[in-house]
């Protein structure tokens, strides 16, 4: 088996899956390691919030798969981005074509959520919903708890912000699927 050749000082998403669980979650930005913080509680809470109600909505109307916070995606190759959302979807049909796995799934999914962190800059949850959309994702559902506010992206040019009172419609991206901002964050 060759070696694998990257630009000094990347790594490969096979690379960071074989580093040893230490409890730190990591993402690969362009084959650069990131080591991110643990989430604070209403960041998971959220985050879980926001996962169960996609993931009963997908569930009852059989639309796919749901995947959990911190699951690897692979976005983009030479070098690799592996990112991890805080909930993803994935269509019955793109998860028959690739089948399970144990690894990162190794394209984007279809549909992700990002709840942002107190110590993520605007700049950084920009940039992360840009990459999913890069990589495949038809719409990122931004979730910001202290504001109770939620954007949606959908392409560069297509941002749109909601507020507690609206209703979020992500039936483009999720089939069926309407939810009312606030429950995002009760």
């Amino acid at each position: 088996m060759g070696m694998a050749t990257h630009a000094a000082g990347t790594i490969s998403a096979e690379e960071l899956l074989r580093i040893p669980d230490d409890s730190l979650r990591r993402e690969l930005i362009a084959g650069v390691l990131r080591v991110m913080s643990p989430a604070g509680a209403e960041h998971g809470r959220v985050a879980m919030t926001a996962g169960r109600l996609l993931g009963t909505h997908v569930h009852e109307a059989g639309l796919g798969v749901t995947f959990g916070a911190e699951t690897g995606f692979i976005l983009s190759r030479d070098p690799d981005t592996v990112r991890a959302p805080d909930a993803a979807f994935i269509t019955h049909a793109h998860v028959e074509a690739i089948g399970r796995t144990a690894k990162y799934w190794p394209q984007a999914p279809d549909f992700a959520v990002e709840v942002v962190s107190p110590d993520d800059s605007r700049r950084e949850v920009e940039s992360k919903a840009l990459d999913w959309l890069r990589g495949g994702t038809a719409a990122v559902l931004v979730l910001d708890p202290p504001t109770c506010t939620a954007t949606v992206y959908r392409s560069p040019d297509q941002i749109t912000h909601y507020g507690a009172d609206d209703e979020i419609d992500l039936r483009d991206a999720v089939p069926g699927w309407r939810v009312a901002a606030a429950d995002l964050f009760d």
